[in-house]
């Protein structure tokens, strides 16, 4: 298979970044996309030139380390796929793939395909935990979860924060990111003690390095953990809760 790749170089952070141009005629279909950047990194290393920086971890669509703009979409062609899961297959022989990486004011590019993604953990730290006694293990049943409310929490806090959403936002927003934390710790038991300062603190956290969210949806199809929209909604929610709820006290 022949596979054109216009690749993204940038020494730095401080330094000008550019396409690099490499002809591939010997890549197979069942290669993903981070096997294809292996396999040219032997190419340049061979040749003496420098390998092309990228993140990767598990490369199995759970840690969300991956991720990299394909075409100028985060991720790549497959709507909710990871950029580890997506493979060569999805592109026809002698295409030519743009790779570059995830694009936001919010991650600044550290070298090559790497961006720095900080600003996800700023507002996971602004709140995203919860208290606990210390001692010993309290009984299963002490802080008792409708399966209803495991179920759905489960299913928000499948997010695996590889920030293709503020990517893919015009506005480069993380409401979805934030959303799935908050509705994900808002529906247990355990998270209820910091639960009104969280929505105030995460909310603060986030407008402080993110975009407005104005509901476009291209985030929600880009995400891998398939995020459903409606978690956009716990932003606004849990911040105005805390709102009410102090001016009541």
């Amino acid at each position: 298979m022949r596979i054109t790749v216009e690749v993204w170089r940038q020494p730095g952070p401080a330094e000008r970044g550019r396409f690099e141009l490499h002809e591939m005629d010997d890549a197979a279909p069942e290669m993903s996309l981070l096997e294809l950047l292996d396999h040219l990194n032997e190419h340049l290393t061979e040749s003496g030139s420098a390998p092309i920086a990228f993140d990767s971890d598990c490369r199995e669509g759970i840690c969300g380390a991956c991720g990299i703009t394909v075409d100028d979409r985060p991720h790549g062609p497959r709507a909710n796929t990871p950029t580890c899961r997506q493979h060569l297959r999805s592109f026809r022989d002698g295409a030519r793939i743009r790779l570059e990486p995830l694009r936001s004011g919010a991650f600044p590019v550290v070298r090559d395909l790497v961006v720095d993604r900080s600003a996800l953990d700023r507002v996971l730290e602004a709140g995203a935990y919860v208290s606990v006694n210390a001692g010993t293990a309290p009984d299963a049943d002490a802080l008792p979860v409708s399966h209803q409310s495991a179920e759905e929490a489960l299913d928000y806090a499948a997010c695996i924060g590889c920030g293709a959403c503020v990517a893919a936002c015009p506005n480069g927003a993380a409401h979805l990111f934030a959303g799935s934390k908050l509705t994900h710790l808002s529906l247990l038991a355990q998270g209820a003690v910091e639960r009104g300062r969280r929505g105030r603190a995460m909310t603060d956290a986030l407008e402080a390095d993110f975009g407005p969210c104005s509901t476009y949806g291209e985030c929600a199809a880009v995400c891998p953990a398939e995020i459903p929209l409606t978690a956009i909604a716990a932003v606004n929610k849990e911040s105005m809760r805390f709102s009410l709820r102090r001016k009541q006290s």
